[in-house]
């Protein structure tokens, strides 16, 4: 039996030893990630290689088929086709949730996956996002640790909330997206009744070839709605599909839900500068200082034929971008751009772009070549480039016109800080100044509640002082709340008084 030395450094599979499992490699804190960086390309490929066919993270989920109608012009930021006023382009969402395996409940509280996929006459455009503006971690060689955390022990194959509240509490940037979990969105009514985000920031770049930073966001037009605890458990027991049975008669039935697409937009030069790391996945954009503009809408009336290839064998991956976008300097944007299409091959296999809900509706020209369940092929055509015989290749050299400045040395580190930086500050706003009494009294029940089955020291006591750093009344709370449940009454730590901040726009400012 192999067990662990704990006085044994983390290693890379071969041996050596890791020189950080929390910083990928990157050109100066705010550059580009490194594909040399074995320790981040070994984590990711392996977690991408651990289910099968499963996916690893989002395995329980659905979707269906829609339109996107763009009703806007921003040809003044981007030159995308498929961006342009009154373009239509077919499209597939896929919705999740994230720490659950095919069989899990559909109402368990977990954030949900929120995937799209635009068949543009430039090729696919992808967004993979979620219910929530914001995520766990800011780095992407923590990302196979934080999906572990959520899954099951190692020994009973049980999920565990002391694994799931130990990566939180030792992950201080979790705290923004925590804070959403465990508040009334961390249960959706239905997967029609919640918005949707891009998260990360992503690039625009215009005619001209002047860039845009921008943020997708997706307000649903049926209104958000969520659920109680008691509701959510009741329907775990009761109908585990709830949400995937929702979606799908909703639109037999002709109730074709539709979305509002609204992007927020910062000028390339004022990100260096901006009080928030703009490419920090932990933090939003304020809508005060960059408001919503509204681009047009998407409405998903067409339900899948057949599950399992239409739905089960789709691809999301943000790195399926077309003219006019491209990625930033996010780092878990760029892990990703790496690591979604690297686990598709594994998981669907080589050729998954040639599966028809994958592949693109415009021409192809590709030298990849070969590999497991080909289907599409160019004959007896060169397949090689560059090649004298009208095969056509590109050989562009110089600046892309969706790329950024960068410099700096190799290091291992996070962002820098911007003017008001930190991991507790937007998420105290969002519990203090956005959320109600009521919502902030459900988030204490709700966390308090989740640490009763099996939170241990010192795992607990961290809990508390993580809570009491994003809001000190709402942790104070969340103690004695547990204090109570257990049996136990201690002095101090008085209920959430919760008086809300007089400027409810700011709800929109923070929560998207």
């Amino acid at each position: 039996m192999t067990t662990f030395d704990p006085s044994i450094p983390s290693t890379t599979e071969s041996g050596a030893r890791r020189e950080s499992d929390a910083h990928s490699l990157s050109v100066g804190p705010d550059g580009p990630l490194m594909l040399h960086d074995v320790a981040l390309v070994e984590k990711l490929a392996r977690f991408d290689r651990e289910r099968v066919p499963e996916r690893s993270p989002h395995a329980k989920g659905s979707g269906a088929f829609g339109e996107l109608e763009i009703t806007a012009d921003v040809s003044k930021w981007t030159k995308a086709n498929f961006l342009q006023q009154g373009k239509k382009t077919r499209m597939l969402a896929r919705f999740s949730t994230v720490a659950g395996e095919l069989g899990s409940p559909d109402t368990w509280r977990d954030v949900r996956g929120f995937a799209l996929k635009f068949y543009t006459d430039e090729g696919n455009f992808d967004m993979v996002g979620n219910n929530t503006p914001v995520f766990f971690v800011r780095d992407p060689i923590k990302f196979a640790d934080f999906i572990h955390s959520q899954k099951r022990l190692p020994d009973s194959g049980l999920r565990s909330g002391n694994m799931q509240w130990e990566f939180w509490t030792m992950s201080p940037e979790s705290a923004h997206q925590v804070a959403y979990l465990m508040g009334d969105r961390g249960l959706p009514k239905s997967w029609r009744h919640m918005n949707g985000y891009s998260s990360h920031t992503y690039l625009w770049v215009n005619e001209a070839g002047d860039k845009t930073w921008v943020k997708y966001h997706f307000h649903t037009e049926q209104g958000v709605e969520n659920m109680t605890n008691e509701e959510a458990g009741k329907l775990a027991g009761e109908d585990a599909d709830y949400h995937r049975r929702d979606l799908f008669e909703a639109i037999k039935g002709g109730d074709h839900p539709s979305w509002k697409a609204s992007v927020q937009l910062m000028p390339y030069d004022e990100a260096k500068d901006y009080r928030f790391n703009p490419f920090d996945l932990t933090k939003t954009l304020s809508h005060a200082d960059y408001p919503l503009h509204e681009v047009g809408r998407f409405t998903l009336n067409e339900n899948p034929v057949n599950h399992y290839a239409q739905i089960e064998q789709a691809a999301f991956s943000p790195s399926n971008t077309v003219p006019g976008t491209g990625v930033s300097p996010d780092k878990m944007l760029l892990g990703r751009v790496f690591s979604y299409p690297d686990a598709h091959r594994n998981r669907i296999g080589t050729n998954a772009n040639q599966l028809p809900v994958n592949a693109p509706l415009s021409p192809t020209n590709s030298y990849d070549k070969e590999g497991s369940m080909q289907f599409h092929h160019t004959g007896s055509a060169p397949v090689y480039a560059p090649n004298s015989y009208g095969r056509s290749y590109q050989d562009a050299q110089g600046p892309v016109d969706n790329g950024w400045e960068s410099d700096g040395t190799l290091i291992r580190a996070a962002y820098t800080l911007h003017a008001e930086d930190d991991d507790f500050g937007q998420a105290h706003t969002l519990v203090r100044d956005v959320y109600s009494d009521d919502e902030r009294a459900r988030l204490v029940e709700t966390v308090s509640g989740s640490l009763v089955p099996d939170v241990e020291e010192p795992v607990l006591s961290r809990v508390f002082e993580y809570w009491r750093k994003i809001d000190q009344e709402v942790g104070d709370a969340i103690e004695k709340a547990y204090q109570q449940s257990k049996g136990d009454q201690v002095p101090g730590g008085d209920p959430v008084d919760g008086q809300p901040d007089a400027s409810l726009p700011e709800r929109d400012t923070n929560a998207g």
